[in-house]
């Protein structure tokens, strides 16, 4: 049997980021930064990679009334068709309470306050703090 021996170039070959990842990172970027214009507020992105196979990030924003929170969800939609050619689709706008917005690689959740804080979707996907380290 013969053994396989990886070479440095085919390690840097394999951690190369891909198209993909640039095509990710460019819409992650794109989201942040119309929620930021539109006073989108406590925006927290999350690293979804190996957590899910549904998308690489989350991005969770908070609006400041139901207005607010469908307005930011109306221009971002906007924003990703005319700036990148991408459709997204969304869930919620009727209520405007929690509107979710599936991009493809980037889901979005964009909250009310209250509704923010009584569902804590940080909680569930953020990385949970090391049980072993001390308080004091």
């Amino acid at each position: 049997m013969e053994d396989r021996v990886l070479s440095a170039e085919t390690l840097v070959a394999s951690s190369t980021p891909t198209a993909q990842d640039d095509a990710a990172d460019t819409l992650l970027e794109t989201i942040v930064a119309s929620l930021e214009e539109d006073g989108g507020e406590n925006i927290v992105t999350i690293d979804l990679a190996g957590k899910s196979a549904e998308a690489d990030h989350m991005v969770i924003a908070t609006g400041r009334s139901t207005r607010h929170v469908s307005a930011l969800s109306e221009k971002l939609i906007d924003k990703l068709k005319q700036t990148l050619g991408h459709k997204a689709r969304a869930e919620g706008k009727a209520n405007a309470d929690w509107v979710l917005l599936d991009a493809g690689d980037v889901i979005v959740h964009i909250f009310r306050l209250e509704v923010r804080e009584f569902y804590q979707l940080e909680k569930m996907w953020m990385p949970a703090p090391d049980a072993t380290a001390r308080h004091a």
